[in-house]
């Protein structure tokens, strides 16, 4: 774009800069180019001369093990070739990611691009291995070399279309920044970088960088978005500049969700942000910037002075710029007629404004993420899947509960998008999933409900141990959803199993209640959650057939992070499915989120009744002699545990989060539980580690689930721990008895009387 001068001969110092939220897919390399160039059609149709993408968007970020194939490799260089090929960069610098082999080593990589000319390649310094991070299995970070002028720059030799597509041999690989020639300075910081102690940004705000593009793989955990936001504000708090954040949001094949919520920051104050949750594949946001705010913000801060001096001194001026005159990224003001915007393929014109002046920061509440971040993971597996819907064991217990509530607010995002833009990518994904895409129907819901009709199937299965409350709670809420619900009794199936049961060994066990003992009493508690589940397969396979549609159901779990960490769960019971959006979510978060829900839709109400009811299994006959039919149960979810929920929510944060074995949690909660005497605190602590111990195995068959709590146990990518373990703990829990012996009860029991 041309360069515009001020009314003083200066070049102008404005610039429009674009950032966005991609929903990419691990490999899917044709759908995430198309996202890419659409994402750049719209950056140009709102007049930047900088776009920048998320972490590794052209072969998706998770591609995990994918990352060790050469093909993964080449795929992603043909994609860049093509979006070269389309024009995507034609007057407009583009931060793409991509993984590059060099030297025989696997990269984490930024690539800028312009007028269909690669102009660097910066590797990533500081790799991401924490929770569900694995990027040292797949890269290796670039050791920066020692600083010194008119050092010699890497080069990294293109494949060979390249040369003869676009004439380009070779491409600057390294840590650089690009200097261009209308005098703007970009440089590139990736993801964890911007986490780390010494973060990359510094120093490049001391070499005179003023913009900064971030592109990063960041997923979505309860209350994790503030601290992002607080890392980018107080980067150009302290150093001044341009920050500009991009993120993938999303499912892209695994159990995390990517949560979008791209922005751009400016001398410590957010001018623009993406949305966190949305359901459209693609966000692009934009601000035009001052980069005389930049220059004055620096200039007025002496401390900022005297480093950026220090510096340049030590590299003897050399700095680590790649000059390139021929890119003029100033604003046109002029040029409002976007020549160079490209074709649209859909014509979506769906896209968040920019306010000019700054925006109304979104952060939303721990009960709205609870309900959001699962219904958009569960929309992007449901319709790349080919699923024709989901099917839910309701049980009328606050957490089957929380899944319906979950995809009705997923029905409910599906269903707003689709009928703003009937002919959009949300509306024909919807109509396909829905079984309404034949011919060229414009069909789309007309209420949430009717979408619900079509995509979720509910069923009460209940025994002669389920209370009238319960089926009456699933019933309401099933109405309110518009699910389509079933309510049935599978006591002829548990009564078959035990007769053959009895058959083959003459015995016919009891419940603890009626004489038996505790084994039979768990085995006749299993066996129902078993055939519950069998029941909810058979269920998802043939209710579409019965329904006269095509296709298949998933089946939805339903155990929530506490019960996953204490093993309250049958192994291959009911809570075994396909998918668990509430399996990373504690009780307590969960039981909040139905009351916000109760009030925020009409018709919700119900859900604030079954999150204030006492958690129980119903697998033991009811009491009879108990005033009601549901207090008549004497079986409860914390009598059953021996612990409260908000005591597990305690272990499992001390155990993950403060990485605490048996004796450093009993420490520390001696300190917490004050009210309690140290002999229980003791007790206390032993019969988590005891359960955790003996239960701990079911972790390696759990459903895959929903990531949403920093202390989830899932086994199969965050928590990784053995899963036999002795489970006497006898170093462990013999120090905690000394410490207990030296530590009398009265000494933190004089509060228990006040």
């Amino acid at each position: 774009m041309a360069t515009t001068t001020a009314s003083d001969g200066r070049p102008s110092s404005l610039i429009t800069v674009a950032t966005c939220n991609l929903n990419q897919w691990a490999l899917d390399f044709d759908g995430n180019l198309q996202r890419i160039y659409e994402s750049c059609r719209i950056a140009k149709e709102k007049q930047a001369s900088y776009r920048l993408g998320p972490e590794l968007e052209i072969c998706g970020y998770g591609c995990e093990d994918h990352f060790l194939e050469c093909d993964t490799f080449d795929h992603c260089w043909e994609s860049l070739a093509r979006l070269l090929e389309l024009g995507a960069t034609d007057d407009l610098l583009c931060d793409f990611g991509m993984p590059v082999l060099h030297g025989g080593v696997r990269y984490n990589c930024r690539v800028l691009c312009r007028n269909r000319r690669l102009l660097l390649i910066r590797p990533k310094t500081a790799l991401a291995d924490g929770g569900n991070y694995r990027e040292g299995r797949y890269f290796a970070a670039h050791a920066p070399p020692a600083a010194r002028a008119n050092a010699h720059v890497e080069r990294h030799l293109l494949p060979p279309n390249f040369r003869a597509e676009f004439g380009q041999r070779d491409v600057p690989f390294g840590l650089y920044h690009l200097r261009c020639g209308d005098g703007t300075t970009i440089g590139c910081e990736s993801c964890e970088e911007l986490w780390t102690p010494r973060s990359s940004h510094v120093d490049m705000a001391l070499r005179g960088v003023e913009i900064i593009g971030n592109g990063s793989g960041s997923h979505h955990e309860l209350r994790k978005l503030s601290t992002r936001m607080e890392l980018m504000v107080s980067a150009t708090r302290k150093c001044g500049g341009v920050y500009l954040y991009s993120n993938q949001r999303g499912c892209d094949g695994g159990r995390c969700y990517y949560d979008g919520c791209a922005m751009i920051v400016v001398n410590g104050r957010i001018v623009a942000q993406a949305p966190q949750f949305d359901v459209r594949d693609v966000n692009v946001v934009v601000a035009t910037i001052d980069l005389d705010d930049v220059r004055g913000y620096r200039a007025s801060n002496p401390s900022f002075g005297v480093q950026a001096a220090r510096l340049a001194a030590a590299e003897g001026g050399g700095g680590n710029g790649i000059a390139c005159d021929d890119v003029h990224l100033v604003w046109d003001g002029a040029n409002d007629a976007t020549s160079a915007a490209l074709p649209a393929p859909h014509g979506n014109k769906n896209w968040p404004k920019h306010t000019e002046g700054g925006v109304e920061l979104k952060v939303v509440s721990p009960e709205e993420e609870c309900c959001l971040g699962p219904a958009c993971w569960l929309w992007d597996y449901l319709r790349r899947s080919g699923a024709a819907g989901f099917f839910l064991p309701l049980s009328g217990g606050a957490d089957s509960s929380s899944v319906a509530a979950i995809v009705a607010v997923m029905c409910i995002l599906v269903t707003k998008a689709s009928r703003e833009d009937p002919e959009g990518d949300v509306a024909r994904e919807c109509r396909r999933v829905c079984r309404k895409d034949e011919g060229n129907s414009l069909w789309v819901p007309s209420t949430p409900e009717e979408m619900a009709n079509h995509v979720l199937h509910t069923t009460f299965m209940g025994t002669e141990n389920s209370s009238g409350v319960t089926n009456s709670r699933a019933l309401r809420l099933a109405e309110a959803i518009g699910t389509y619900h079933l309510s049935i009794k599978i006591d002829l199936m548990v009564k078959a199993v035990l007769q053959v049961f009895q058959m083959a060994t003459g015995h016919m066990p009891r419940f603890a209640s009626r004489g038996g003992t505790m084994n039979e009493d768990m085995a006749l508690q299993n066996i129902q959650a078993r055939l519950r589940m069998v029941t909810a397969y058979l269920m998802a396979q043939l209710l579409p057939w019965v329904r006269g549609r095509s296709g298949f159901l998933l089946v939805l779990g339903s155990a929530n992070v506490d019960e996953g960490l204490r093993g309250y769960m049958t192994k291959y019971d009911c809570s075994s499915a396909d998918l668990n959006p509430i399996g990373g979510i504690s009780k307590g978060d969960l039981k909040r989120m139905l009351v916000f829900l109760s009030k925020k839709y009409p018709g919700f109400e119900v859900l604030a009744e079954i999150a204030n009811a006492p958690p129980t299994a119903e697998l033991r006959p009811i009491d009879v002699t108990m005033a009601s039919a549901e207090a008549g149960h004497s079986q409860t979810d914390e009598e059953d545990m021996g612990m409260t929920y908000e005591e597990l929510g305690h272990f499992g944060r001390l155990r993950k989060m403060s990485r605490c074995g048996p004796v450093g949690m009993f420490r520390k909660l001696l300190v917490t539980w004050s009210h309690l005497t140290p002999s229980e605190v003791a007790a206390k602590v032993k019969r988590f580690f005891y359960y955790y111990a003996v239960n701990r195995h079911k972790m390696t068959t759990i459903t895959p689930a929903y990531h949403a709590e920093a202390y989830s146990p899932d086994d199969n990518r965050f928590d990784l721990r053995q899963f036999l373990y002795n489970t006497k703990w006898t170093r462990q829990f013999a120090r905690i008895d000394d410490i207990v012996a030296q530590q009398p009860d009265s000494d933190n029991s004089k509060d228990k009387n006040d």
